[in-house]
């Protein structure tokens, strides 16, 4: 609680009273020293007197309101019996009740706690909103999990065993099979299924806002930090942090996150206010994280802090069995996408799917179809309409060296590819379409292997 008042023996009550009461609380004397105070502490509520030396308690409370920071902050506020307080100046300055003095301990503790409790169903509620709204889109666009193979219903059945603990799951699977998929159904599988799932795509960090995208930062703390802002840690508080591509996160992020992991608290960027957080850690990678904990490139520590729970997500060639509902699915939702009729598949269509070996996963596989279904005249889906990628596109253009690292391998198969999509990154025959990415995933990729476009 946040105590205003600038008569000293009111704060010295109220601070008995709500410290006997279980509450910590902070004082402050007048309105401008209060506005420092709240943007320091953060408190659940603020107990403000209304009149006040210098700043009174309408204004305080207008000030409070219109910074980010403390917009959120309930204000209560106190006045005298003998004061003429004006209820609607009082509410139409932002407060949500008011409590006469000489006050009544039980009614005043009693406003708090209604106070508190309708804050915290608020915050709830809007914490849940954006992962509700994802969900929506999702169902919306016809996105599950699709098939019955044998390897589909392993992962089914690891997502089952773990997702009622708390335990961290690392993901792993090539670009474009469904790993993201797999974290939210872990995600709705568990006891934090009405809290946020927040996720977010390390790869596309720009290096130099890693922390502040974690952790959030401060007013001031660097060029450009106009207003305060949480990070994701803190908006995931109470549900799922999803951290995808964790493979691609910088060294000294890594340190980093590794703390938070083991002592569930942090700071933000330039801030030295310590937060805790309750938050469940579900990773994912396309990369064998292992080669490059060896290659030190990525801690050893966080790998194996991570590494609680490994799903691995099999590659779309591993269960073409699941490619005729998969197709059906995708031209559905594609159809109505686009507007272009979709009637059935054709035979010879599926044939040509299950014999392609799908470099590029569902995400290519989903393009295809769509590709398919423009190209068809009256929405049955035919072989001729499916226009795969000759063999061996997916290896790399030019030769390296049998002994050369990963990395120069990597790079030298992404500069192929992005000579022959003539260095277009985005497009139906942009290199990411073409290498299964997503075109900031591959821009972080060029970035960090030192790929720069030419032309």
């Amino acid at each position: 609680m946040l105590v205003v008042d600038d008569e000293p023996l009111n704060v010295d009550l109220l601070e008995q009273e709500l410290e006997a009461a279980g509450y910590a609380t902070v004082a402050a004397t007048g309105g401008a020293e209060a506005l420092m105070m709240a943007g320091k502490h953060a408190p659940d509520l603020i107990l403000l007197d209304v009149m006040m030396h210098g700043m009174d308690g309408y204004e305080a409370c207008r000030r409070l309101k219109g910074s980010e920071a403390t917009r959120a902050i309930p204000v209560i506020f106190l006045t005298a019996l003998t004061e003429t307080f004006d209820k609607v100046q009082g509410f139409a300055a932002g407060a949500v009740d008011y409590v006469s003095k000489p006050f009544e301990t039980q009614e005043l503790l009693a406003r708090i706690g209604t106070h508190i409790a309708l804050r915290r169903e608020i915050e709830a509620h809007r914490k849940s909103k954006a992962t509700l709204a994802c969900l929506a889109d999702e169902i919306r666009s016809g996105r599950a999990m699709i098939g019955a193979s044998a390897a589909l219903r392993r992962v089914r059945e690891q997502i089952e065993r773990v997702a009622s603990t708390d335990s961290t799951v690392l993901i792993e699977g090539e670009s474009g099979t469904g790993k993201e998929l797999v974290a939210r159904a872990i995600h709705d599988a568990s006891h934090r299924r009405d809290r946020p799932l927040v996720k977010i795509n390390c790869a596309a960090l720009p290096r130099e806002l890693v922390e502040s995208e974690l952790f959030g930062h401060e007013k001031g703390s660097f060029t450009g930090a106009t207003q305060q802002r949480r990070g994701r840690f803190e908006i995931a508080d109470g549900g799922t942090l999803f951290l995808d591509e964790i493979g691609e996160l910088p060294l000294e992020a890594q340190a980093k996150l590794l703390r938070v992991l083991q002592e569930r608290e942090f700071e933000r960027v330039g801030g030295t206010q310590t937060l805790k957080v309750d938050v469940r850690i579900v990773a994912a990678t396309n990369r064998d994280l292992q080669s490059q904990v060896a290659g030190s490139r990525f801690r050893p520590d966080l790998y194996f802090r991570l590494n609680v729970f490994p799903i691995r997500v099999p590659p779309l060639r591993e269960r073409p069995e699941d490619i005729p509902q998969l197709v059906e699915r995708f031209a559905a939702s594609s159809s109505r996408r686009t507007g272009r009729p979709f009637t059935s598949v054709a035979p010879a269509f599926l044939e040509r799917a299950r014999a392609y070996h799908w470099p590029g996963n569902i995400r290519e596989l989903e393009n295809s179809v769509e590709r398919a279904l423009i190209m068809s005249n009256d929405g049955t889906l035919e072989a001729q309409h499916l226009s795969l990628e000759p063999p061996g596109l997916d290896a790399p253009a030019q030769s390296t060296p049998t002994d050369a690292t990963l990395e120069a391998v990597e790079r030298a198969h992404i500069r192929g590819v992005l000579a022959r999509s003539d260095w277009r990154i985005e497009g139906e025959r942009g290199a990411a379409a073409l290498l299964g990415l997503n075109p900031s995933t591959l821009r972080g990729r060029m970035r960090k292997l030192g790929i720069r476009k030419t032309r």
